[in-house]
């Protein structure tokens, strides 16, 4: 069979090689394996407390088409380099667009187990995406102008990561009904914020090398990213979600919207404990 890199290849100096598209295929696969393995994960859960498994199956199968297409040496496009040798490498955008995906995904899975506000969370992914958009935006610019997006996104790299140390600190301060629901979360939340942000940190270090300072060659830069893909995907998923089975899922307030979720095996709603007027008592 032909490989990829001959039936799609790059006008770029500095490309894909066969090795490197061997070992995309590789993560595409493990990958691909992972959407299913969570998505079988997922139908052992109770209706209604499904929400971050399928979090990760949607984590999950971005990162198998993205690999796919890296893999086939599609969605990249040649780049002017500015350091060393060759005019121009192959930049893989397509990996940008799977962390635009998943990198909020990934925000979001975590936060919700926190008693963090609302409003903070969502600035918390605003920064998240900005940060990947500021890595594409600099990895396509051949110009020393690129170093400027990437202290952009490194900053917005370190909001991020401020927000989720200070994630966890607002288990101390929450009301005290939610506190002690949440509190049993505070250590399966603290392991996975830690982990998270020290693979995140390493992102910034393979774009310098790469699409930055053009020092590694696209196939080791392709090694060091599809590594951290996988520590900071299917690694990180699969320890969050066993992490999960030690809490109440109903401790953390998530609920689903659909009327029927709720409804009893008998066909009745459930009951609550809101007191309703009598009529009788206003006659």
């Amino acid at each position: 069979m032909t490989n990829p890199v001959h039936v799609n290849p790059s006008s770029a100096a500095r490309r894909l090689t066969e090795g490197a598209s061997d070992w995309l295929w590789v993560v595409t696969a493990i990958m691909g394996i992972s959407v299913l393995f969570t998505l079988m994960w997922s139908k052992f859960q109770p209706r209604g407390a499904r929400a971050f498994h399928h979090l990760a199956v949607a984590i999950l199968t971005v990162s198998t088409i993205a690999y796919f297409a890296m893999a086939s040496d599609l969605g990249q496009t040649p780049v002017r380099v500015e350091f060393r040798s060759g005019p121009d490498r192959s930049v893989f955008w397509v990996r940008y667009i799977q962390w635009f995906i998943n990198a909020p995904l990934t925000v979001l899975m975590l936060l919700l187990t926190t008693g963090f506000p609302l409003s903070d969370i969502f600035l918390t992914i605003f920064m998240i995406i900005v940060t990947v958009v500021s890595g594409l935006v600099g990895a396509l610019t051949p110009t020393s102008y690129k170093w400027g997006f990437f202290v952009f996104g490194t900053l917005a790299l370190f909001y991020v990561v401020v927000a989720l140390n200070l994630a966890d600190c607002s288990y101390s301060i929450l009301a005290g009904g939610l506190r002690s629901r949440l509190l049993a979360s505070k250590s399966m939340y603290a392991r996975g914020a830690g982990y998270i942000v020290l693979v995140w940190m390493l992102y910034p270090i393979c774009w310098a090398f790469s699409e930055g300072g053009n020092v590694l060659n696209v196939p080791h830069e392709m090694i060091f990213y599809s590594i951290l893909d996988l520590f900071a995907g299917p690694i990180f998923l699969f320890m969050h979600l066993a992490d999960m089975r030690s809490i109440e899922y109903d401790s953390l307030g998530l609920q689903s919207g659909k009327a029927s979720d709720y409804i009893g095996a008998g066909g009745t709603a459930p009951v609550t404990s809101e007191k309703r007027p009598n009529p009788d008592n206003n006659a």
